[in-house]
């Protein structure tokens, strides 16, 4: 296997940082009967392994370069738990790095922290998402949001608007994130078995984040 799994910006990325993630994060792919279906599953995953650790050190240079903090080091033993939930809204290799990355978490609540939710965005967002402000007495009731509901069965703007504004600003700072990774990962070069898992260039790609 190579010394160096990508270069970054002319500095390489050695290959047993992604060792270690992959030593850290267990195999979800191991009971596959067939020793070839084992070992592309283990070919795919270290592809994964060095996204999850290219994303880490492009985030301690976005750091670097906003004046952030510099986060402690990368601790691979230690990865944070991944909830299902952050998997399907952000993909694994994105969640995974933020669980794996000080770095990436602080450029994340950096970005968030820029986000600014014009006040016409919050209550579009409340008269068009009726149904998850429903009180609790017209849940228990079975209350249609759209076609049943009365003025009284939906929690007042005023109390909600705070929430909605904090996850409209959630939501606009994890785009923002994806957008500054797909550019700062353009121009990494990546070394023989470490390709990105969805490169059709090579044999056994799969487009599964």
């Amino acid at each position: 296997m190579s010394e160096q799994a990508a270069v970054v910006d002319g500095t390489s990325v050695p290959a047993e940082r992604v060792d270690a993630l992959l030593a850290a994060v267990p195999a979800r792919d191991r009971e596959r009967p067939r020793q070839e279906a084992l070992a592309r599953a283990e070919r795919q995953r270290r592809r994964w392994a060095t996204q999850v650790v290219v994303t880490d050190e492009l985030a301690r240079r976005a750091c670097v370069e906003r004046g952030l903090a510099p986060p402690r080091e990368v601790s691979p033993e230690r990865v944070l738990a991944v909830s299902g939930t952050d998997v399907a809204d952000l993909g694994s290799i994105v969640a995974v790095a933020l669980a794996h990355s000080p770095a990436a978490r602080a450029l994340l609540a950096a970005l968030e922290a820029e986000q600014r939710v014009p006040e016409e965005a919050v209550r579009d967002y409340y008269v068009r998402n009726r149904d998850r402000f429903l009180t609790k007495d017209a849940l228990r009731r079975g209350v249609d949001a759209f076609t049943t509901a009365a003025a009284g069965d939906f929690q007042p703007f005023e109390r909600v608007r705070d929430d909605v504004a904090r996850e409209l600003r959630r939501a606009r700072g994890r785009q923002a994130f994806f957008d500054w990774l797909d550019r700062a990962r353009a121009g990494v070069e990546y070394t023989a078995g470490h390709e990105h898992p969805g490169d059709p260039a090579h044999p056994d790609h799969e487009h599964r984040h």
